[in-house]
């Protein structure tokens, strides 16, 4: 019975990130787009973005890998379980796929306010990673275990370069509203809709892979 309750844990969990790694990339590639006509001369910032997302795609074919391998497909969570979109509602007033990326870039606050916003995302991401290493639900399945070290290991990367853009512009500060969305978002996913999935017995699984439609990279 333990056994299989710590492996729905690692099922929803996986699921989760598989899910919020899918955005991550599939977003940044429109903020990319914007970056480059808005902003051709930031080179090194571009590079940066273009890291972020390499990294977050290779982390969602991990996710996707662990669950390949157990012949199984991830549980079909949705927008309410990516941490981005929720943050991105609260301080945009809209998800990812409503947000005017090119319009966010051209203006130099709102842009300022997006790249506060992935900067506590990212930073989010670090502290709950080490957080998921420190349980032993997760760390005993060894892939899961080297799928979290490799994750470990990327994110500072993932928002230093948003925060050092906002500091030579003297935007290095998030507001109160932000952190406090930050929060709110962070613990309504802990506290409520991870248990729900956990506990919810006819929550199904996807029928296809998120980037089923993609054309190979």
């Amino acid at each position: 019975m333990l056994n299989r309750l710590r492996r729905r844990y690692r099922d929803v969990l996986a699921s989760i990130y598989l899910f919020n790694e899918h955005r991550g990339y599939s977003s940044l590639d429109r903020v990319l787009t914007a970056v480059r006509l808005r902003h051709p001369e930031a080179g090194v910032f571009i590079a940066a973005i273009e890291k972020h997302r390499a990294d977050e795609r290779r982390h969602y074919l991990m996710f996707r890998g662990w669950f390949e391998r157990q012949g199984r497909m991830p549980l079909a969570v949705d927008k309410s379980c990516a941490h981005i979109d929720r943050m991105i509602r609260l301080t945009f007033g809209c998800d990812i796929d409503g947000l005017d990326t090119a319009r966010v870039v051209a203006d130099g606050a709102l842009f300022a306010q997006l790249c506060r916003v992935i900067v506590l995302t990212e930073q989010r991401g670090v502290r709950q990673v080490d957080k998921l290493l420190g349980m032993d639900v997760v760390t005993s399945d060894r892939a899961l275990r080297r799928i979290f070290r490799i994750i470990e290991r990327d994110e500072p990367s993932h928002w230093q370069p948003y925060d050092g853009w906002l500091r030579v512009r003297g935007e290095d500060r998030a507001r109160l509203s932000e952190r406090l969305a930050d929060w709110w978002v962070h613990k309504s996913l802990i506290l409520f809709k991870l248990p729900w999935l956990f506990l919810n017995p006819a929550l199904g699984r996807r029928t296809q892979w998120q980037d089923a439609a993609e054309k190979p990279a």
